[in-house]
């Protein structure tokens, strides 16, 4: 009788503990939800490269879940909602970071970066190792890298011939929200106007504002060129956000899963930086051909006002000390 309970006993509990080992199994093999928010709309390049960095850590147990065209959080809400742990990456603005450290702002600043090459190279130095470091003590998010998205240049609906600053005086330029935002268009010499970028095709068409500054790719994406008469290439910002992952997630990973995590994000940026690099070069035949203006202003004026514009700004004042000679010696 005794051997006949024992022998129930051990019967019952060992498929207890089968079951729960299919079941533990099955619990550590469910993929990790990655809520992405953007603004850009799905026909967007990076958005292409997001599908690409999701098949790539798939093998890492994580599922992408993307939302385009700031349909879960609106555009310049992205940092605070994964701050608050309702997002686990963004694609975010610099401009959104410089609000809450201040040492950002130089990397909003008009004729910082030469190009996407000298971008990138920033970001891989000890500089863009400081910056990385301030976004995670401070904003608690970890910075995968920065999304090159195009220079940024002034389109205008107006016909009015745009060379030096002095010509955009009084124009209503539309810049998203934000001091760095505006004082951007500021340092352009234009009439800054905060606006939704979802916004902007209406805003043209109704002459809510008389231009707007956006890499070629985004005006193309968006079909502004449809309500606009020119394009001044004034390529006063190396156009970038950052992809970022909220530190929560990237701390739960081990070593090894950082490191593929991390690679396939460098891959997927670099394509992506290919592809608008590629494109910038056939758009500007693509606008003329829809009958726009497309032509280069005086730079070095527009260069030197924007220069002295920052540096006589408040937001210098918080620059980290030697951080601009740096980056500009690389």
């Amino acid at each position: 009788m005794a051997f006949g309970i024992n022998r129930r006993f051990l019967v019952a509990a060992g498929a207890a503990l089968l079951a729960w080992g299919v079941g533990g199994s099955a619990s550590a093999q469910a993929p990790t939800n990655l809520r992405f928010s953007a603004v850009f709309s799905e026909q967007d390049i990076r958005a292409e490269m997001m599908k690409r960095f999701g098949e790539e850590v798939k093998a890492q147990g994580f599922a992408l879940q993307p939302y385009y065209g700031g349909t879960l959080f609106k555009q310049g809400t992205e940092l605070v909602a994964m701050q608050r742990g309702n997002l686990e990456m963004g694609n975010i603005a610099p401009q959104d970071i410089s609000n809450q450290i201040p040492a950002w702002s130089i990397v909003t600043s008009a004729y910082l970066f030469r190009d996407a090459d000298h971008l990138k190279k920033v970001f891989a130095s000890d500089v863009g190792q400081q910056l990385r470091k301030m976004a995670s003590d401070q904003l608690g998010i970890h910075i995968l890298g920065p999304t090159y998205f195009g220079a940024r240049h002034v389109g205008l609906k107006p016909n009015k011939k745009i060379n030096k600053p002095e010509d955009l005086a009084g124009i209503k330029l539309r810049m998203p929200g934000g001091d760095a935002w505006q004082f951007l268009g500021q340092s352009l010499g234009a009439n800054p106007t905060p606006m939704a970028y979802a916004e902007v095709y209406t805003g043209l068409q109704t002459g809510a504002i008389d231009g707007q500054d956006n890499p070629l790719p985004n005006v193309q994406n968006m079909k502004f060129y449809e309500v606009m008469s020119q394009v001044a290439l004034t390529s006063h910002l190396v156009g970038f956000d950052v992809l970022a992952v909220s530190n929560k997630v990237w701390n739960a990973m081990s070593p090894e899963k950082q490191a593929a995590f991390q690679a396939a994000a460098d891959k997927a940026i670099e394509w992506s930086t290919q592809e608008h690099l590629k494109k910038e070069t056939e758009l500007a035949a693509f606008f003329k051909e829809k009958g726009l203006d497309v032509y280069t202003p005086d730079l070095k004026a527009f260069r030197e006002f924007a220069q002295k514009k920052y540096l006589a700004s408040d937001l210098a004042k918080g620059w980290q000390p030697g951080m601009l000679d740096k980056i500009n010696a690389m």
